[in-house]
């Protein structure tokens, strides 16, 4: 049985799922409504633990929920170059550009360009468009 095919019965812990309640919530997001969920739930899901779930959700174009792991994938990068790489590995970002470069579609192509385009220029920092879901909501390339 796969994930798509399980029931979602909840996460244990909302503010700390796992891999594998965020893969399955994923899947059938009406499950569990992001309404219901704590506030800046995407903030906190945003975090090395559970950044290759989310990129993996993100590079799955079947996905339900394959938008708010694209967002959750833009506050990583953001928090990742603004903070010069303390909140997370560098290299752990470079590979996730390069593996969206090589075989993301184009909303993982663009997510990959902006990447890139903000960790040479900083100063395009916006959080509306990093945080809030702008750049994915706009599907935009900045220049």
């Amino acid at each position: 049985m796969s994930v798509q095919e399980s029931t979602f019965h909840g996460f244990a812990n909302p503010v700390d799922p796992t891999p594998a309640e965020l893969r399955a919530w994923a899947y059938q997001p009406n499950s569990v409504p992001l309404s219901s969920m704590p506030p800046d739930w995407d903030l906190l899901v945003s975090g090395d633990r559970l950044v290759l779930t989310l990129f993996e959700l993100a590079m799955d174009t079947t996905c339900p929920a394959r938008r708010f792991a694209l967002h959750c994938l833009y506050i990583y990068a953001a928090d990742g170059i603004r903070t010069n790489f303390r909140a997370h590995p560098k290299r752990r970002f470079r590979k996730l550009v390069e593996q969206a470069e090589r075989n993301g579609d184009e909303l993982m192509k663009i997510w990959a360009h902006n990447g890139r385009v903000l960790l040479a220029r900083p100063d395009l920092f916006a959080y509306r468009d990093w945080c809030e879901g702008g750049l994915v909501r706009e599907n935009r390339r900045l220049g």
